[in-house]
C-alpha cells in the first residue's frame, strides 16, 4: 500500500493550488501585509522570504485562518477542482475541507508519546470515523481494524521518507532535535494536505540535518503535494525552492525563481539595509567581490 499522491497526473503538475489576491492585515494602525497577490503552484516549493518584521509570518496565519484578513482574497483549489476561499473559513475547517497543514517555529510534538504514535495522533479523525465515535473500535470489528491497520502503514511510510522508522518506537521527546523537526513534517502529512505550511523548518538544524530535511522535503514535493515555506536559511531557500516571493514591510517586493530573486537590486537592498538609491553601489560592491 502506499501513500503518496499518485493521484496526480502529468497535467495537474504546476497548475495553481493557492493564489491570494490583494491581501491586507492591518493591526490597529498597523498595516502588517499590504495589497499582497502571488500563487503557489501545485508541486512546488514556494519559499516567503524577506527581513524580520517583512510579515511573513503574518501571511502564513492568513493562510491557515488564525488571522482573518482585513481584505484581500485566498483562494485554493484542490485536485479535484473543488476551491475554498480560505479567508472564509475557521482554521480546523481550513485543515478539515481545505486539506493545508502547517508546523510551527516552536516544534509542537507530544514528546512522551513514540514517535509511531504521533503520527496516529494526527489520524485520529480518521480512526474516529473507522469506529463510528462509539466504543466499536475498542470490539476489534473489522473496519476498525483494517483502518488502523492503514493509519499504522501510513505512518510508517512517512517514517521511511523521514528516515526515523528505526526510532519509531523510542520517545519523540528523546530524538535529536533535527529528527525533532521532519516527524513533526512527517506527522503534518499524515493528515492527507495538498498544501503543506513550513515556518522555518531549517532553523537551529546543523548541515547534516539540513541535508536530511532537503531529502524529505523533496519526497513530499515529488508526491504533487505543495510546499509553501517561510526560511531565514538563504542556502536552503536557493537550493531547494521553486519560486520565491520577497516581502519587506508587507509589501511584496520580488516574486520569481531563485536565480531572478537572488539578483533583484531590490532584494540585494532589503537584505542589506541599504537606501533605494545606494543599490548600484552595493551591486557594484557584491560584482566586484565576486571577481576574487
Amino acid at each position: 500500500m502506499t501513500f503518496g499522491t499518485d493521484m496526480m497526473t502529468s497535467n495537474t503538475t504546476g497548475d495553481t493550488l493557492l493564489k491570494v489576491e490583494h491581501l491586507s492585515m492591518k493591526f490597529g494602525g498597523l498595516m502588517a501585509i499590504n495589497d499582497l497577490s502571488f500563487e503557489a503552484r501545485r508541486g512546488e516549493i514556494t519559499a516567503l522570504i524577506g527581513p524580520n518584521g517583512a510579515g511573513k509570518t503574518t501571511v502564513f496565519n492568513c493562510i491557515t485562518g488564525f488571522y482573518k484578513p482585513t481584505m484581500g482574497m485566498i483562494t485554493l483549489r484542490q485536485r479535484d477542482g473543488k476551491e475554498h476561499l480560505l479567508e472564509r473559513l475557521n482554521d480546523f475547517e481550513i485543515t478539515k475541507s481545505a486539506k493545508v497543514a502547517r508546523t510551527f517555529q516552536n516544534i509542537r510534538l507530544f514528546s512522551g508519546l513514540t514517535v509511531l504514535e504521533n503520527l496516529l495522533v494526527a489520524q485520529h479523525n480518521a480512526l474516529m470515523k473507522a469506529s463510528g465515535y462509539t466504543i466499536l473500535g475498542l470490539l476489534g470489528l473489522p473496519a476498525y481494524r483494517n483502518a488502523a491497520k492503514a493509519a499504522i502503514d501510513k505512518a510508517s511510510y512517512w517514517l521511511e521518507k523521514a528516515e526515523l522508522i528505526d526510532r519509531a518506537d523510542d520517545p519523540a521527546g528523546d530524538l535529536p532535535y533535527g529528527a525533532q523537526r521532519r516527524l513533526e513534517i512527517a506527522r503534518a502529512m499524515c493528515t492527507g494536505p495538498e498544501l503543506l505550511c513550513l515556518d522555518e523548518p531549517a532553523a537551529g538544524l546543523n548541515p547534516r540535518e539540513s541535508a536530511a530535511l532537503n531529502t524529505l522535503l523533496y519526497a513530499i514535493r515529488d508526491e504533487g503535494v505543495s510546499i509553501l515555506l517561510i526560511e531565514h536559511d538563504m542556502s536552503v531557500v536557493m537550493e531547494i525552492s521553486d519560486h520565491v516571493v520577497v516581502l519587506e514591510y508587507g509589501q511584496k517586493i520580488s516574486d520569481g525563481t531563485p536565480d531572478h530573486v537572488k539578483n533583484d537590486p531590490k532584494v540585494i537592498a532589503a537584505y542589506l539595509g541599504v537606501e533605494d538609491d545606494e543599490v548600484e553601489e552595493v551591486i557594484a560592491v557584491e560584482l566586484e567581490g565576486g571577481d576574487h
